[in-house]
């Protein structure tokens, strides 16, 4: 064989390698990427709460007695010391000495217990100075020591023999400016003591009561920034935690499991004509605010994964994955803070799955 026919030979054979491998070569994954970028980040907790009123005032009866029909309406307004209604006395029933000793004895059992509940509201109010009992515990042990002070007004005229009947009428009066949020007693009737009436107070005046489960509660604190969303304005209402409840309560979740958690009271502090829509009651969503930054380098949490005992990710070089170790540092809702590893403008590979090594050739999706 003529050495041109050997050097047309290798080169055939060269030709055909370089075909076959060609055409046998792996082909690249195609992968979705993101670019890491420096922009605002957010840390933030997210959670269902319900506006109040933050001074309700609940009128009720202060002593046995009979109720016309109440002329007001939910919404209508009222002014401090206006009279809301008069109840009229029912004529007085004269006692024969065997009811009579029930009523003393009753009178003596009512007596007690209102000193029991004046001084639990003595000892409650100590620890609500310091701290130590939530404002809910403390408005509690207050209507406690309200309605027992009205069991001892009812027996003692219960016990008493009057010697006519008594004509003078209790006027219920508005303690403060509002308006009326709820009547629990429209109808004309008989009411007894402590019975509630109808309650009254500011709209305008709102807050927003937040149950969060106590193991984020303790990352929360006085001043806090919070967004109110998805409360059915156009825009979100910025608003201020003023109190983190002391004591926590249990609550059984949908799923059966119990959860200790928190009341945690946020003021909205947004312009009134922002919310001038919002009533007692309404369900907003509250993203508290941990912690932000400004300008701080980013990537998508997708693109960041546990790798041993250190972060990874992987980024696109040359059309091929590299593989990156990485530290980060705070996490948001869908980016998390880059502190090294990483620079502005590189491309990272978001939702890697095992196929992708380190080196491994990829296509950017389309």
């Amino acid at each position: 064989m003529s050495f041109r026919k050997k050097i047309g030979l290798l080169l055939l054979a060269a030709a055909i390698v370089g075909l076959l491998l060609f055409a046998f070569r792996p082909t690249p994954v195609v992968v979705s990427a993101a670019e890491v970028i420096r922009a605002p980040l957010r840390v933030t907790l997210e959670y269902e709460g319900r506006t109040r009123v933050k001074d309700r005032f609940v009128i009720g009866a202060p002593a046995n007695g009979y109720a016309p029909r109440l002329m007001l309406e939910e919404g209508d307004a009222v002014s401090a010391g206006e009279v809301l209604l008069r109840l009229r006395p029912q004529p007085p029933v004269l006692l024969d000495p065997r009811n009579l000793q029930q009523a003393q004895a009753a009178v003596e059992e009512a007596r007690s217990a209102h000193e029991f509940a004046r001084s639990e509201l003595a000892r409650i109010r100590k620890l609500f100075e310091r701290g130590d009992v939530s404002e809910s515990q403390f408005n509690e042990a207050e209507s406690i020591a309200a309605q027992a002070r009205a069991r001892l007004s009812a027996a003692l005229a219960a016990a008493s023999r009057p010697d006519s009947d008594a004509t003078d009428e209790v006027p219920l009066i508005a303690p403060a400016d509002g308006n009326v949020l709820e009547i629990a007693h429209k109808s004309a009737g008989a009411v007894a003591p402590g019975e509630p009436i109808l309650t009254i107070g500011n709209p305008e005046r709102l807050e927003a009561a937040i149950d969060v489960l106590s193991s984020d509660a303790v990352r929360l604190s006085p001043g806090m920034p919070v967004l109110f969303e998805r409360w059915g304005g156009g825009i979100d209402l910025e608003g201020e935690v003023r109190t983190v409840e002391p004591a926590a309560f249990t609550e059984v979740s949908a799923l059966g499991v119990e959860e200790q958690r928190v009341w945690v009271i946020a003021d909205i502090t947004s312009p009134r004509n922002q919310w001038q829509q919002l009533g007692d009651g309404y369900r907003v969503e509250a993203r508290f605010i941990l912690w932000q930054g400004d300008d701080v380098l980013q990537a998508p949490a997708s693109a960041v994964f546990r790798r041993g005992e250190a972060w990874a990710a992987f980024v696109m070089a040359e059309g091929r994955a590299q593989l990156r170790q990485v530290e980060v540092g705070r996490r948001g809702e869908l980016a998390v803070q880059i502190l090294d590893g990483l620079s502005a403008g590189e491309q990272v590979i978001t939702h890697p799955d095992s196929d992708i090594e380190d080196g491994t050739r990829v296509a950017m999706r389309e």
